[in-house]
């Protein structure tokens, strides 16, 4: 009996993963997806410098890709074509403008002509605490990294969605992991990356019947021009927090975003901590990968165990910081 009864949980322990998967191979949506790169226009804000250079690179590079950069300084522009041209010996196309003024945005999107990869890379940030911030530096923030967001979406969903080559083409929103979870000093900073989540969910209902789909990517701090000077002012528990995920490089980065884009996947990760930051932080977010769906179910209790282990290790850093302080 006792053997009987050893065999038939044997059976339900194989049974049971096999049977949850199969049901998430049937109800996984949107469906899977490969969007292919090769010799299509990729067009990206903030490409001048950082990440967005980084992404410009590869494109080129490793896709053959037609490159359109947009920024605001004309000057920045300039050197980051000729760096392009330089590694790659492609031309990139340039357009300054300011994210922040839809005419601009429509001007250049129109004149760069139909996209096939948006890459919504701009992005600015002061660390602060909220109550000695400028208002000035917050709606700073918003402005840029969010409705600038929606500036540059806008202006190009009309073509995206009238072209004439009718295989499925791609937004990606720059999102940051402290668009996943909030951390000290990043409070206006991180309300304009969670509003992309927002952005994103809600865009990706309105265009797939467009077969256009949409990535959110997640990058931990990354070796760039304005990383180095945001540690300069950044508050000390701001530097203590965010020790727990290592910075990355730049073109590092850039082919993580690539991965995730060539695949449609919705929630594009960098590194070991931001993966574990999307299975915690799964919800609703639409998931293309029945496999990666399993891992989301299997390990979304333990990884809210996890969760709670950071933020006591985080809350103790604060205590510990405003007890010296006082």
């Amino acid at each position: 009996m006792a053997d009987a009864n050893l065999a038939f949980g044997t059976l339900l322990l194989l049974i049971f993963p096999l049977a949850l998967l199969a049901l998430l191979a049937l109800i996984v949506r949107p469906r899977p997806v490969k969007i292919p790169l090769k010799n299509r226009h990729v067009f990206i804000t903030g490409g001048s410098s950082g990440i967005g250079l980084a992404l410009a690179h590869a494109a080129a590079a490793a896709e053959s890709a037609r490159v359109s950069i947009l920024a605001r300084s004309l000057d920045k522009l300039e050197e980051a074509r000729d760096s392009i041209r330089l590694a790659t010996g492609i031309e990139a196309a340039i357009y300054a403008a300011d994210v922040r003024d839809f005419d601009a945005v429509k001007k250049a999107v129109d004149s760069a002509g139909p996209i096939d990869v948006l890459i919504v890379n701009q992005g600015v940030f002061f660390a602060g605490e909220l109550e000695k911030q400028e208002l000035s530096e917050v709606r700073f923030m918003i402005d840029v990294n969010l409705l600038g967001s929606f500036n540059v979406v806008k202006a190009a969903l009309p073509g995206m969605k009238s072209r004439s080559d009718r295989r499925p083409v791609s937004i990606a929103l720059m999102s940051s992991q402290a668009g996943q979870v909030g951390v000290y000093g990043y409070t206006a900073y991180s309300a304009s990356k969670f509003g992309l989540r927002g952005m994103a969910e809600a865009l990706q209902h309105e265009v797939i019947a467009d077969d256009i789909h949409v990535s959110l990517i997640f990058p931990p701090d990354t070796e760039t021009p304005g990383l180095a000077e945001e540690t300069k002012t950044r508050p000390p528990l701001t530097s203590i927090i965010a020790a727990s995920s290592g910075a990355m490089k730049a073109d590092e980065v850039a082919r993580k975003c690539f991965d995730g884009i060539k695949l449609g996947s919705f929630f594009v990760p960098c590194n070991f901590e931001g993966a574990m930051l999307a299975i915690a932080t799964a919800g609703l977010a639409p998931q293309r990968s029945p496999l990666m769906a399993f891992v989301e179910v299997v390990a979304i209790g333990l990884m809210r165990v996890v969760a709670l282990f950071f933020q006591w290790n985080w809350y103790g850093s604060i205590t510990k910081f405003a007890s010296k302080n006082k």
